[in-house]
């Protein structure tokens, strides 16, 4: 019963009860990516959109499904063999604990690590 109601109502967790009936109806399977995002088509339309695999945050879909979704290929993408300079996909981590924190910065694991180790601030006489 809470899977059925998380369907109906959460927009951020894969997709609800609606675009799945959407894609039921209309909806030509694609492909998947390696997170296990999956991509559709409408069956006689220009349609595109994917059913994310958990959150749904656009930074998780690869490049080569990001080409096919915004329409600058026809065909879908192939199994994508990244070349050897290529580091790995990687969502953004905007936001997350894994988001990257400069020196200096209040949310940094030592925040009291100055930004500039050269600066000397003003001390008033006293």
């Amino acid at each position: 019963m809470k899977h059925l109601l998380s369907l109906i109502f959460t927009w951020w967790n894969g997709g609800t009860i609606g675009t799945r009936f959407f894609t039921w109806r209309k909806g030509e399977f694609v492909g998947e990516d390696e997170q296990g995002n999956r991509y559709f088509r409408e069956r006689n339309g220009p349609r595109r959109w994917v059913i994310y695999n958990g959150l749904a945050e656009a930074s998780r879909i690869p490049a080569g499904w990001h080409s096919w979704m915004h329409y600058r290929i026809d065909e879908p993408p192939a199994a994508y063999t990244p070349r050897e300079w290529e580091k790995p996909h990687q969502p953004n981590l905007t936001g997350t604990p894994r988001a990257y924190r400069p020196p200096g910065s209040l949310l940094h694991a030592d925040p009291r690590t100055p930004a500039r180790p050269d600066y000397e601030p003003w001390k008033p006489e006293g």
